[in-house]
């Protein structure tokens, strides 16, 4: 019987060792132990990447990504299922304030990059340059055809835009909403499919579509000018100007997103909950550091703490 107690006290003695606040002690390093995080399936390119190189250099660490769209993610991170997400947006005082006072938890964020949304079509359509008045009525159902884009001039077809986006709770789709199209209703012709990859492929199969995606998805990875783009579909030039020429108009090359001359730019951010000298934590470390910008750089992005190089290139229209 005393044995018994003995071993009773010993186990108890052992958990309390091992809790805090009813939670278990963390076992995981900046550098080793297992981690999920949740990445909008934008970056699921770069994040890839990341995850290759820091868990190579750091063998001991085992990252495990949940790619979907931006509105499940941030559910993830509010429900306290994941600690690290990689987002488009940064968190709304609200959510910090839910963060803090439901979770009991300091949320930490970071820009990383500044990324771009692309826009793509069959490489059978000849149109080339868009106005974002233009992009902002195709959203609205204002304009349907391809030809009222250039009524003047004769059009490469006389079919309807099919827009595609990668998910329904898509960040690319909120950020069309929220920046382009201003308040004003979306049109219902728009189609969501099951992520960017689909966009792509759906886009270099037909030949009246148009696409809206991450431009870290169709980057060339043998250019290291990042001045191409994936061949099996063409990329639109965008203009600010009532009307597109090709001296106002840009493609999402990294450099005409850091000086701001494209006009589809928007944020990406490292958003962190969890503990200091946790895996998570570590992993932000590498994303932020110099390793980790080299990869954003690489990806056609603009790292948020490292140069990029400023190349002057003449534009094919």
């Amino acid at each position: 019987m005393k044995k018994s107690a003995f071993m009773f006290c010993v186990l108890l003695l052992a958990l309390s060792c091992n809790t805090k606040g009813g939670r278990i002690n963390r076992t995981d390093t900046p550098r080793s132990g297992f981690a999920r995080i949740a990445v909008d399936d934008c970056f699921s390119p770069i994040l890839e990447e990341e995850i290759a190189v820091f868990t190579g250099l750091h063998t001991e660490a085992q990252i495990e990504p949940l790619y979907s769209g931006e509105r499940q993610l941030f559910e993830q991170l509010f429900a306290d299922s994941v600690r690290l997400l990689v987002a488009a947006r940064d968190l709304t005082e609200a959510e910090r304030n839910h963060i803090k006072e439901k979770l009991r938890l300091t949320p930490r964020t970071q820009k990383i990059a500044t990324d771009a949304i692309a826009l793509i079509v069959n490489p059978l359509n000849k149109d080339t340059l868009m106005t974002l008045s233009q992009l902002r009525k195709i959203m609205t159902g204002e304009i349907t055809k391809w030809k009222e884009l250039n009524p003047g001039e004769k059009a490469s077809f006389d079919q309807e835009i099919q827009v595609v986006f990668d998910h329904p709770a898509s960040s690319t789709l909120r950020f069309i909403a929220d920046s382009i199209v201003g308040g004003k209703r979306i049109s219902e012709r728009l189609r969501a499919l099951n992520g960017n990859k689909e966009v792509i492929d759906y886009v270099a199969s037909t030949a009246n579509a148009m696409g809206v995606i991450g431009v870290n998805w169709i980057s060339n990875p043998t250019d290291s000018t990042k001045l191409s783009f994936d061949k099996k579909i063409r990329v639109l030039s965008l203009s600010r100007s009532e009307v597109a020429k090709p001296d106002n108009s840009y493609k999402p090359f990294p450099a005409y997103l850091a000086i701001g001359h494209y006009p589809l730019v928007r944020d990406m951010y490292v958003i962190l909950t969890d503990l200091r000298e946790t895996l998570p934590a570590g992993f932000v470390s590498f994303i932020a550091g110099d390793s980790g910008q080299r990869i954003i750089l690489k990806a056609g992005l603009v790292p948020a703490t490292r140069p990029t190089r400023l190349i002057n290139v003449q534009t094919e229209f």
